[in-house]
């Protein structure tokens, strides 16, 4: 099912977010709510925002430090007396009694990515110990996520599998294009009968509903002001929640900024053109060493990497069991852009696909795609393309769809697929329900200074993303130097210590600031 290629990949190439290790997640534009989105009654909602959280042993963690609960919200906040959902809760109390601030609520991208994980990693994380001493660290399953109820379920097991391997997004055809949209339209339809409350859920899954769900569980956690931390995706929940709720933050650090201002086509445009700059200096680190499996020669890495991968549209090579993919091979070479940790893999895993094997490879887009060692999918990439359908204006001009298309490949030769560009219709073009939110410029009175950072050769969210939020939030920027998606709580000294001061003091670090 063509899910990946362009403007797929005006869906998926734009991988991941990290916290304390890497995480693949896609990254979506940020949206706010529509300006004729219906505002919920204070009065109704009372009910949860004074439930009391059942805290008990987490069923996924034996660590006896997690507490886990359910949180109670309406499925649609406009008819708060009808259909309830549940969100999953994790804590890790605070260690320093009698210096306890409050919650400190973290969440790590997506949108798919698990709250509840991010919260119980960072908890136990070295770099993170001056915050678990002072904070409670909480996550939260957003909508349709992990440990929430429903979970959102499109794809089996099987058929994500096969979609996977079956690279029908390289048939650019008439046909081939028209049977892309066909698979688009069934893939919405599975979406809408496989998962409980079916179009009304969908419908309610956008991050307009997350933040109204981050309201509870702020005032069920007995906050009266909400300090938080949110990486990649993450920064968009916490700019939305700053939009509806300014007088309800203490504090937000965001990393790894998702532009506030930027549509669909040009969030991704500008997120390519990041993918081929860290290409470019993942090269640059590869040509310098003996085992360089793309050559010696800089300015050829990415010719050498185009001739390694364009064979496997026509012929996949064996992996293990399975086999690797053209889309795979592009997936999990993306995924190992997120960190210069992974790039040693990812020089080996060129080496193995030369000698026939892509085992490595498919090991990089398994990641990416949320597949564990069992064969399971944790979910996270029907949930990405849940939420960025309600979440921003859909495209259904193809000529916008194929200058799109045009401008990234330009942007990100890397990424050429060697076929003739005649993209499919944007997955969101065919979703059963509409967008409930739109991208616009935040104009936010009476929020507390929030602290951006924002890396410079980060891939996934461009450094000027995050010089443009912190404008528009009338934040701090702090920059990090370096090539990777988010570094706070990473180990940096430099970093983690501005972070530490704003979360806990409320200091800001001087104008211009920069770690390296």
């Amino acid at each position: 099912m063509s899910l990946r290629r362009v403007p797929a990949a005006l869906a998926v190439v734009v991988l991941i977010a990290s916290c304390t290790s890497p995480q693949p997640q896609p990254v979506p534009p940020a949206p706010q709510p529509t300006t004729a989105s219906p505002t919920p009654d204070p009065k109704a909602l009372e009910k949860f925002a004074e439930q009391e959280l059942a805290w008990d042993a987490c069923p996924s963690f034996k660590d006896k430090a997690f507490d886990c609960a359910k949180l109670t919200v309406p499925l649609d906040y406009l008819k708060p007396d009808d259909e309830t959902i549940s969100i999953g809760v994790l804590r890790h109390k605070a260690k320093k009694d009698g210096q306890r601030i409050g919650s400190l609520v973290v969440n790590p991208g997506g949108p798919g990515g698990s709250g509840v994980s991010a919260a119980a990693r960072i908890a136990k994380s070295p770099p993170a110990a001056t915050l678990a001493g002072r904070f409670d660290i909480v996550g939260f399953d957003p909508r349709g996520v992990g440990t929430s109820d429903p979970k959102l379920v499109c794809l089996t097991d099987a058929e994500r599998d096969a979609d996977r391997a079956e690279d029908s997004e390289s048939d650019t055809t008439p046909a081939g294009v028209a049977k892309q949209l066909a698979d688009a339209k069934a893939y919405a339809a599975k979406c809408a009968e496989r998962t409980k409350h079916g179009q009304e859920f969908l419908a309610n899954i956008g991050t307009r509903d997350v933040v109204r769900d981050l309201d509870v569980l702020r005032a069920a956690l007995g906050d009266e002001k909400l300090t938080y931390l949110g990486f990649s995706y993450g920064t968009q929940i916490g700019t939305a929640y700053a939009e509806a709720y300014p007088d309800k933050v203490r504090a937000l650090l965001l990393d790894g900024a998702v532009d506030p201002e930027l549509d669909t086509a040009e969030s991704l445009v500008t997120q390519m053109a990041g993918f081929q700059n860290t290409f470019t200096e993942f090269g640059t680190w590869c040509v310098a060493r003996a085992d360089c499996a793309l050559g010696r020669e800089a300015g050829a890495v990415t010719k050498a990497f185009q001739d390694l991968v364009q064979p496997l549209i026509t012929k996949p090579v064996p992996a293990g069991n399975r086999e690797l993919s053209f889309e795979d091979a592009i997936t999990g070479t993306s995924a190992a852009l997120y960190s210069q940790d992974a790039w040693k893999f990812l020089n080996d895993g060129f080496a193995e696909l030369k000698r026939g094997n892509g085992k490595a490879l498919v090991a990089l887009a398994d990641n990416y795609y949320g597949r564990e060692s069992d064969g399971r999918y944790t979910g996270i990439l029907d949930v990405y393309f849940a939420v960025r359908c309600v979440d921003s204006k859909r495209i259904t001009d193809r000529r916008v769809i194929e200058g799109a298309h045009e401008r990234m490949l330009q942007g990100a030769p890397f990424l050429a697929g060697g076929t003739p560009d005649m993209s499919e219709l944007d997955i969101c073009s065919v979703w059963p329900v509409p967008a409930t939110s739109e991208v616009h410029k935040p104009d936010i009175e009476g929020l507390p200074r929030p602290l951006v950072i924002s890396t410079t050769d980060d891939p996934a969210t461009p450094y000027v993303s995050g010089v443009n939020l912190a404008r528009d939030l009338k934040g701090a920027l702090l920059t990090f130097e370096g090539a990777q998606h988010t570094v706070f709580l990473d180990g940096n000294e430099c970093v983690d210590g501005a972070g530490f001061a704003y979360l806990i003091d409320g200091k800001l670090p001087a104008p211009d600031t920069r770690c390296t």
